[in-house]
């Protein structure tokens, strides 16, 4: 999923090399958060591959460079197909807006991928094909139930993923030594067991040290929160505001007040900083970070990346828990477009990629190298791979290969945990029911409405009324609640 973001990432380190660092510390990658629209970088080569001749041939159409490495290990296992790979940016909706484009023409592409951000819109429209013929495929490898809930609507299944993104709790290991007494990740996750746990243990952190801050951002528990909501945010043609999300809004406006958060925005310099010890005040004193809320391509594509700057290096000083609450973020679900004159093949692509134990093995083991992609077709990138660690959909595999992970730089680098392991041990607890195609309008609408509070220029009740002047404008056919009172 994350891999065109890593390579996004690649070059913002980069680029901030050439630039000055901006007042939070040493220089680091600035990016938005990964699933925006403005994360995805056009491929080098540009476009759609040109169609062999003499073969069956399949279009797919992707905002990332991933499915093109499974793309390249289908044509080794059917020498018979050609899939011409299209690879269209996020940036400014494009994606999006050629794929709805296409549909009912004859450039209409037979299998897209679909980010978490926007897959729930069209898998509850009409526009990709009935897939509950592979469902018997889900049960074999023990799919993570969240992965396939995802991926459904109203009883037909039209999307899978190759990923499962159970969310974790990364930590400081110094720090919580310091300032709880222990690094070990059972005493450290019996602290932070809920949010009533949570407060108390980031109130211990500022009196150990008020240079220290719990989290970055508690926009990080925004997803959090809302994984634990009792329904989703539309029921019945009317907007529902869960207890969740108020409890959500207060816990933030806590953190903000008491100083348990360092304010930096996500996405940012400053949030990074955090993850490197590079992270200074207004009046240039250090800060330090305790803990970070991410998903599992969180850990390669984010932390790890961003944790190292060119005095310091956190690296073996990190641990991971499940936190106080189970949560995703983030994946890529795979469709086939109904209509499609190649369904059957769709099919047996869209199989391969999410549904197939030998490549789900093969892409989490780290078995898709460039050597091993050219070796198939010699017209690979250079910089086509996928490295190892990608947390894969099936229980199945994932059992079968956790143990591989003893002893891997992701282990060293963990302080000598098995990545693998602790997200095999949320995957099963996470809910996918409730998402909606209606979500991300929502919830961005409500993140900056809160931002404006948190930063004193609204108050709460103008926050609550605005933003659902927001969601009246959006969606102008939804029954809008009154607003929440204290």
């Amino acid at each position: 999923m994350r891999k065109s973001f890593l390579s996004l990432l690649s070059l913002l380190m980069i680029a901030s090399m050439l630039l000055a660092a901006c007042g939070t510390g040493a220089t680091t990658p600035v990016a938005e958060e990964p699933g925006s629209e403005a994360t995805e970088e056009a491929p080098s080569s540009g476009g759609a591959e040109e169609p062999a001749a003499g073969k069956r041939v399949l279009n797919v159409w992707a905002f990332t460079n991933e499915i093109r490495t499974m793309a390249i290990a289908f044509e080794a296992r059917y020498p018979d197909v050609d899939v011409v790979y299209t690879m269209i940016p996020m940036t400014d909706g494009e994606y999006q807006t050629k794929l709805k484009a296409s549909i009912g023409t004859a450039d209409a592409p037979d299998v897209v991928a679909l980010e978490a951000a926007f897959v729930k819109e069209w898998v509850e429209a009409d526009f990709l094909a009935d897939l509950n013929d592979l469902l018997p495929l889900t049960e074999e490898l023990k799919t993570y139930p969240a992965v396939v809930q995802v991926g459904s609507h109203e009883g037909v299944t039209k999307a899978y993923s190759y990923q499962a993104t159970p969310g974790a709790f990364f930590y400081r290991r110094s720090i919580a030594q310091e300032c709880l007494g222990t690094d070990a990740p059972e005493e450290v996750q019996a602290m932070v067991a809920d949010m009533d746990k949570f407060v108390e243990t980031a109130a211990k952190i500022q009196e150990c040290n008020a240079d220290y801050f719990t989290v970055g951002t508690s926009a990080e528990l925004f997803n959090p929160f809302l994984a634990n909501r009792a329904q989703p945010w539309i029921v019945d043609g009317e907007l529902v505001i869960d207890p969740m999300v108020v409890e959500y809004i207060q816990f933030a406006k806590l953190m903000r007040d008491n100083g348990y958060e360092s304010q930096a925005q996500q996405w940012t310099e400053g949030w990074f900083a955090g993850m490197n010890d590079t992270l200074v005040g207004a009046d240039g004193t250090p800060k330090k970070v305790f803990s970070y809320f991410l998903p599992t391509w969180g850990l390669p594509y984010v932390l790890i990346p961003n944790s190292t700057s060119d005095t310091t290096d956190t690296g073996g000083d990190w641990a991971m828990i499940n936190g106080p609450l189970a949560y995703q973020w983030g994946g890529t679900w795979v469709g086939a477009m109904d209509g499609s004159p190649n369904i059957d093949l769709a099919k047996e692509f869209i199989t391969f990629v999410a549904l197939d134990e030998e490549n789900l093995t093969n892409w989490a083991t780290g078995v898709y190298t460039n050597e091993y992609l050219k070796a198939i077709d010699p017209t690979t990138p250079d910089d086509q791979a996928q490295a190892a660690g990608d947390f894969v959909s099936s229980q199945v595999v994932v059992e079968k290969i956790t143990s591989t992970f003893d002893g891997s730089a992701l282990y060293e680098w963990l302080g000598g945990q098995n990545n693998y392991e602790a997200f095999g041990e949320a995957a099963p607890r996470v809910n996918g029911a409730l998402l909606t195609g209606s979500d991300d309008a929502i919830q961005r609408a409500l993140e900056s409405q809160r931002d404006q509070y948190l930063n004193g220029e609204i108050d709460e009740a103008t926050m609550w009324s605005q933003w659902l002047d927001l969601v009246r404008s959006e969606f102008p056919d939804l029954v809008i609640p009154e607003p929440p009172t204290n």
